[in-house]
């Protein structure tokens, strides 16, 4: 699949050679050209980055001639549970998942015709980051999604135990979409899980404030995944005297 069959799609700088692939599930209401920023930054770091329209496309980027190992998909908001459904069902080619914001229920919320969803409040329920409001507009999001419910068969379909990759579960502390705590409570008891929790972000934990150290987090995995699915150290916290503290 070329890039000009992909609606949006960062290469390695040039004359860099590519460390991996990054394949994108975009959330509700979500428009690919949002990630934007996301796209650019993890490029960066020579990790080819492409956004899936959809599971069935994002199913035929890990295999794409063009997709270099470690092939990893990235879901943000529904999108991580589609991730998470590829994943369980052990999607060819896929090395890896990242989970952004997975929400744990049918709904975290309602609208009604009566009480509609406003556009500012919506943007704040996704994120505090003035720039991601203007990617956003210009990319022509769907302001209320999130107030859309996530169909059971989905729910279901993303089976968290069944997951035999490595999995990075990012989420924001005020998240009010899908709380912390209650997916805390989801990734209990999955050794395959790590997950990191960014202070101060909100639901759209990759475009937040926040969205630098959350494509750091993202980096040093890629990093790690890259030296081994058991993801050894690479960065190590050290305690003069000779000890050492968490690792990385």
């Amino acid at each position: 699949m070329t890039d000009d069959q992909i609606s949006h799609a960062w290469n390695e700088p040039e004359g860099v050679n590519p460390r991996g692939t990054v394949v994108v599930l975009p959330g509700r209401g979500e428009h690919p050209g949002a990630y934007e920023r996301f796209g650019r930054r993890v490029a960066a770091d020579a990790y080819r980055v492409r956004i899936a329209a959809d599971s069935g496309q994002a199913a035929k980027l890990l295999l794409d001639e063009a997709s270099i190992a470690p092939r990893v998909l990235v879901g943000a908001d529904t999108g991580a549970l589609h991730a998470a459904a590829l994943a369980a069902q052990g999607a060819p080619g896929l090395d890896a998942v990242v989970l952004a914001g997975l929400p744990t229920g049918p709904a975290a919320r309602a609208a009604t015709p009566e009480e509609p969803v406003d556009r500012e409040e919506d943007l704040v329920l996704r994120s505090a980051c003035p720039t991601y409001h203007g990617l956003l507009d210009r990319a022509g999001y769907r302001p209320g999604a999130l107030a859309e419910p996530v169909p059971e068969e989905l729910l279901a379909a993303a089976d968290l135990g069944a997951i035999a990759v490595p999995v990075l579960a990012l989420h924001g502390t005020e998240d009010a979409v899908s709380p912390l705590d209650e997916v805390r409570r989801a990734y209990a008891g999955l050794p395959g899980v790590e997950l990191v929790s960014l202070a101060d972000t909100r639901h759209d934990v990759l475009n937040d404030t926040s969205h630098r150290t959350a494509a750091a987090t993202l980096v040093l995995f890629l990093e790690r995944l890259r030296l081994s699915p058991e993801l050894p150290e690479i960065a190590r916290a050290e305690q003069p005297g000779g000890t050492h503290g968490g690792a990385a």
